[in-house]
């Protein structure tokens, strides 16, 4: 009887090593995850003021639409779902730049300001490839803290549900030139 006592509590410990050894790796995965997020929003920041100043030069009196991404651009917000709604509002703001920019023929043709916006469609793809990434991590790890009996342990030693990161870019809202 002993034996098997011993045996019950050594298997139950060992599932209990092996639970918490994956919610650690899934709560590291997740972090790993929103790292390659930042890293690409950041290239992104760092090409906004670049495509600003091309802009700015041909159309010096929409100085509204630059003080907003401006504005936007600034933020240093760490939460997933706050950081989220500044990355699409500047996403929308970068939509209205483009569409701006349609109105002055010159510009559009610039070299300059075509190899920004390519540089800019590159980076949401990054964008969005990372984002797919970090959420299928936060997938593995909301499914983990919320199963049986893994959901015990995570109580236990404070594994909470990581948030989805959704926005919206900039390259999803230009219209597509059709060439007919």
């Amino acid at each position: 009887m002993t034996a098997a006592v011993t045996t019950l509590g050594s298997v139950l410990l060992i599932a209990a090593i092996w639970i918490y050894n994956r919610l650690v790796r899934n709560r590291n995965l997740v972090s790993e995850a929103w790292a390659g997020i930042d890293v690409q929003l950041q290239k992104r920041f760092e090409l906004v003021p670049n495509l600003v100043q091309t802009v700015k030069g041909y159309t010096a009196h929409e100085a509204g639409v630059f003080e907003e991404v401006a504005g936007i651009r600034s933020s240093s917000e760490t939460r997933v779902k706050v950081r989220a709604e500044h990355e699409s509002t500047l996403s929308r703001s970068l939509g209205r730049l483009f569409l701006l920019a349609e109105d002055y023929p010159d510009l559009k043709a610039s070299e300059g300001f075509q190899q920004l916006h390519s540089s800019l469609v590159e980076i949401e793809d990054h964008i969005q490839f990372a984002r797919r990434y970090y959420n299928g991590a936060v997938r593995n790890n909301n499914n983990m803290v919320e199963s049986f009996p893994a959901n015990i342990l995570a109580g236990i030693f404070g594994f909470v549900l990581a948030e989805f990161f959704e926005i919206e870019l900039a390259s999803h809202r230009s219209v597509p030139d059709v060439d007919l």
